[in-house]
């Protein structure tokens, strides 16, 4: 895929020009025991992974045309929230729900822009601040990174869309080979805030990064550095902060 054409762009492509799908993900949050902040983001990067890699999503699969159509044109992702009987209506919805230390991220096929779900639809995008009670560990890096922005201040909803990006960017640098080994191994993957002056590093290395358009939250801009990682992907690697 040419950078120049590359979905993630900000500015206009000929990708502007096909009809316009987005992949729905509802985030699993009870007032009682949301799940943190972190763990939400991890998983929903997986779970876009996860379908992806998915039969239903390839060859003659139910999900291919979808999935190609979604793929021909801008690529959107959309995080809603769900939490009791809206939850369990999501789920009975053809999708796959992808589990973290806590979290879960249901992931359906992706729809026409204006054709969701009468189920998802209906579901807040709002109310999906979240927070790591805990201090988190160094990251992982025989596998992915995928690196914040620390200059953005994006509700987790809207952050989660953002990694889901980046661990798209991830797969398709990868092999066949690679694709199998990572997907075996369970997609393993960090998220992490980049320090300021590692973010510069990270952005001048020739990592692939991801350009929001803009649409919500944020001004159009780069969001995440997908740092590649020794066991699967033939990624740069970013200098060490």
């Amino acid at each position: 895929m040419s950078s120049n054409d590359s979905p993630f762009r900000a500015e206009p492509t000929a990708r502007d020009e096909a009809p316009q799908f987005v992949l729905p993900l509802v985030v699993h949050i009870e007032k009682a025991e949301p799940p943190a902040r972190t763990d939400a983001l991890e998983t929903a990067a997986r779970a876009v992974l996860v379908m992806l890699s998915d039969e239903r999503s390839l060859g003659d699969g139910e999900w291919a045309q979808a999935m190609a159509d979604w793929q021909d044109a801008r690529i959107r992702k959309v995080v809603r929230r769900a939490r009791g009987a809206e939850w369990r209506k999501a789920s009975a919805l053809p999708g796959i729900t992808v589990t973290g230390s806590a979290a879960e991220v249901r992931v359906f096929p992706p729809v026409p822009l204006d054709g969701w779900p009468k189920e998802l639809a209906k579901l807040q995008v709002s109310g999906t601040d979240l927070d790591d009670p805990e201090l988190l560990p160094a990251p992982d890096r025989t596998a992915p990174v995928i690196w914040l922005n620390p200059q953005l201040d994006m509700s987790a909803g809207k952050s989660m869309a953002q990694t889901g990006h980046g661990a798209q960017l991830a797969w398709w640098e990868l092999s066949d080979s690679g694709r199998d080994a990572w997907r075996a191994a369970g997609f393993p993957l960090s998220v992490r805030t980049a320090a300021p002056g590692h973010w510069g590093e990270l952005t001048a290395s020739g990592l692939p990064v991801v350009h929001d358009a803009g649409f919500t939250e944020i001004a159009p801009g780069e969001t995440v550095a997908v740092e590649g990682g020794s066991r699967f992907c033939p990624l740069p690697q970013g200098r060490r902060p």
